[in-house]
């Protein structure tokens, strides 16, 4: 870290004892040239990321999707990075795919390449024949196959960042608004999730029970009877990347037709399914002509569940209709304020986002832009949005950037608005609201009934002195170790001290007398002289080491 321009944190997270004394020493006497003086920020986290190796780079990455705690040049950095390490053996594959499906390869597949064409640090990836299956042919299928131990370096990995989050959170003050614990719990469970094949391959099948047969939009399909923990095989689609057809034009594609097939097929995805593809880059959409579209890659996904879909439209309702105060309860609602939010500076600064795209035209929108404005609102004013919508917006602006790229007379807000004209009209519908007051007085109900109840205990643990008032401290027990810390130091230096001090006496007074073995008394003088040497530089050497020398 501090060859890429951050040693001031680790001076801030007290972690300068675990730097070696000579690269110390180096620092201070010589300190090292700045290299990447003209490197961004962003750009120095991700040689970092690069550095420590892939579970950072997957945290880099997880970051990247989270515009609303990390600033917008920063995600678009961290957004480049790539998870690509080196493939292992293949005979160790080979080894994984016999535990996990009880038969050899040979026995599951009629050819499998030794080559893997893709590794990550989780999982390495080969292409492969399936065998006939009855009334099945053979089908060209792809098979990850996870590291082997990777659960073991995830485990150790992830107690590690979560020392450096609650360090980052309780050392710093400044820090505290990242929400470093927060964001390590959420890396964990998703970079579990994504080392669960299971249910990685319970997410597919689900997409693909939820778009239906649908021959222009593929969705690759599960074969579970090979698939496993640890293997996971899908149908092999064909195409070549987006990214491919927007830079090599190719005339048999109708790009129209393209960037209308994708944008419908998202929006599908946000308003009616609410399971979507949350990382829809063009190299995940792979592109047969004239306009058949297939999707990849299902590592990050979201789900919008019903309620959250209605907070979202309820948002975007009272936006139009220039509600800022409704705006921020909704926000409420979804409990993203953070405790030293000033809601009346949130609302002001809603009303002035919502005067500057106000009667625009729907054409004229920059999605991007105004997605990068809004998380960039909600950063400055603590406000933690849910991993969903943050995941369903960028989502939707990268599949506009798509779309505008392929046909930029492509208007996707006007595939957007009458799915939201249906939401309300289907939020608004009669049975819908009978049902809500329905639940709505059943929890009455229930809280009517149980108010005596509760109240007579509240009464009874007044009248019996059981009434009990908890304090929790916050950081009190780092003052107690520096407190600690800093006694035993002056202890051992006290210590010193007198020996040097009895040594000196001894030494002054002694003469050529003898007291054990004929041994010279100043000898003994000498030796209290080099145990206070010894511990003197003990000392020295540990208080280098805490970097609180100054």
């Amino acid at each position: 870290m501090t060859t890429h321009g951050f040693g001031h944190l680790v001076e801030k997270l007290h972690l300068g004892r675990y730097v070696p004394l000579p690269k110390r020493w180096e620092a201070t006497i010589t300190p090292p040239l700045d290299t990447e003086a003209g490197a961004s920020l962003g750009r120095r986290i991700v040689r970092v990321c690069e550095e420590l190796g892939p579970t950072f780079i997957k945290l880099g990455q997880m970051l990247s999707t989270r515009p609303d705690i990390v600033p917008a040049d920063i995600v678009t950095e961290l957004a480049k990075l790539q998870d690509q390490v080196p493939p292992f053996d293949t005979n160790e594959a080979k080894r994984i795919i016999a535990a996990d499906l009880g038969a050899p390869v040979e026995a599951c597949f009629t050819g499998f390449e030794d080559s893997p064409f893709a590794s990550g640090s989780i999982a390495q990836v080969h292409r492969a024949t399936t065998k006939p299956n009855g009334d099945r042919p053979t089908q060209a299928v792809v098979v990850k196959v996870k590291r082997p131990d990777i659960e073991d370096t995830v485990r150790l990995d992830m107690t590690i960042l979560r020392w450096i989050a609650d360090l980052a959170e309780r050392l710093p003050p400044e820090f505290g608004i990242f929400q470093p614990h927060q964001i390590v719990d959420e890396f964990e469970r998703s970079l579990l999730r994504e080392m669960d094949f299971i249910n990685e391959a319970s997410t597919i099948s689900r997409f693909v029970e939820a778009m239906g047969v649908d021959p222009g939009f593929r969705i690759p399909e599960v074969h579970w009877e090979l698939t496993g923990p640890n293997v996971l095989t899908l149908e092999r689609l064909h195409g070549v990347s987006a990214q491919t057809v927007l830079t090599k034009p190719d005339p048999r594609i109708d790009r129209r037709a393209l960037a209308h097939r994708i944008a419908q097929a998202f929006v599908r995805q946000f308003f009616e399914t609410g399971l979507f593809h949350a990382d829809p880059h063009p190299g995940n959409l792979l592109i047969e002509p004239p306009a058949n579209v297939a999707l990849i890659d299902f590592g990050i996904t979201g789900q919008i569940d019903e309620e959250m879909l209605g907070q979202l439209v309820v948002a975007l309702v009272a936006a139009f209709n220039r509600e800022s105060e409704l705006l921020v309860e909704v926000l409420a609602d979804m409990d993203a304020l953070g405790d030293t939010t000033d809601r009346r500076q949130l609302q002001r600064d809603f009303a002035e986002l919502i005067d500057k795209y106000y009667g625009l035209p729907l054409h004229r929108f920059d999605l991007q832009k105004l997605f990068f404005e809004i998380t960039g609102l909600v950063r400055r004013n603590k406000v933690t949005l849910p991993r969903e919508s943050v995941l369903m917006g960028k989502s939707l602006v990268a599949v506009s950037g798509l779309c505008l790229q392929l046909d930029p007379e492509l208007d996707i807000l006007v595939l957007v608005k009458p799915r939201f004209a249906d939401l309300i009209r289907k939020r608004l519908a009669p049975s819908r609201l009978l049902k809500s007051a329905t639940i709505s007085g059943w929890h009455m109900f229930n809280l009517l009934k149980s108010a005596p109840g509760q109240m007579r205990d509240i009464f009874r643990r007044f009248a019996r002195g059981q009434w009990q008032i908890h304090i929790r401290h916050e950081n009190l027990d780092l003052l107690a170790t520096e407190i600690d810390r800093a006694s035993n130091r002056l202890g051992f230096a006290v210590i010193i001290g007198a020996i040097i001090v009895g040594s000196s006496w001894v030494i002054s007074t002694a003469g050529g007398t003898a007291v054990f073995l004929d041994i010279p008394l100043w000898a003994f003088g000498v030796a209290g002289y080099l145990i206070a040497g010894v511990m003197g530089l003990g000392l020295v050497v540990a208080i280098l080491r805490s970097g609180k020398l100054s």
